[in-house]
């Protein structure tokens, strides 16, 4: 028992050295680390922190656009904002600082694909922003946020479209059809499904894409059709969102 408790107190140690923030209850730092599919963990899951933690980051990355970009329309901030809270940028920042190294899953969680780690490791940056700002509040989360949100929120793609959006316009604009979105597949436990979405456009050939949401699964979907078709160069304005 106490091997193991310094063993947890080590991954602490080192999860805050690379996050920048000590708290003053680790416990919220281990739970934002631990997946539901643990059982009964001590400390609980991080399901409640994402949830938390999504509007947390909501809030922050709204508050920088707003002040960076005075003259934005509220359209350009609301695409800048959808690109910049989605699980795949989520996912970009735990793999910077290494989070994989340190998540707790249950056995059938540690067999998935890499892809479907990338939605756990989003999660856990999400449920980690939670956490912080528990522990020390709003402007402690703030700077976690700016810190690894600033660059992106000010690079010169962050104001692409989402992949559903450009793909209705351009089908409209080509063949003068909607794209219709058909599910496929659904499998995984009930606590991390995944979707596999079709997508067709009337004069091309069927996209598919796959994620833990059916509307995440379509913007993949969408994204595959319109980097085959040229319109996008392939990885660029994917959404997993």
């Amino acid at each position: 028992m106490k091997r193991a408790a310094k063993k947890q107190a080590e991954v602490v140690a080192r999860v805050q050295d690379r996050i920048g923030h000590v708290f003053a209850n680790p416990v919220r730092l281990e739970r934002a680390l631990t997946h539901a599919s643990m059982r009964n963990p001590a400390g609980g899951n991080y399901e409640r922190l994402e949830f938390l933690g999504d509007r947390v980051l909501g809030l922050c990355v709204a508050e920088l656009l707003f002040n960076q970009f005075s003259e934005a329309s509220e359209g350009e901030m609301s695409v800048r904002l959808n690109q910049l809270v989605s699980a795949q940028t989520c996912g970009e920042v735990a793999d910077e600082l290494g989070l994989h190294e340190f998540i707790r899953t249950g056995a059938d969680v540690k067999k998935m694909t890499d892809k479907r780690m990338a939605n756990v490791r989003a999660d856990v940056v999400e449920s980690l922003i939670a956490a912080i700002y528990l522990d020390a509040g709003l402007e402690a989360a703030r700077s976690f946020i700016h810190k690894h949100w600033k660059s992106r929120a000010l690079a010169d793609d962050a104001a692409r479209r989402d992949a559903k959006t450009e793909l209705q316009e351009w089908a409209h604009a080509r063949f003068g059809v909607t794209p219709v979105y058909k599910v496929t597949d659904r499998s995984g436990p009930d606590h991390d499904p995944v979707f596999k979405v079709d997508v067709q456009v009337d004069g091309t050939q069927p996209a598919s894409g796959e994620s833990r949401s059916k509307r995440a699964a379509e913007q993949v979907a969408a994204t595959a059709l319109l980097e085959r078709e040229g319109v996008w160069q392939p990885g660029a304005g994917k959404d997993d969102d």
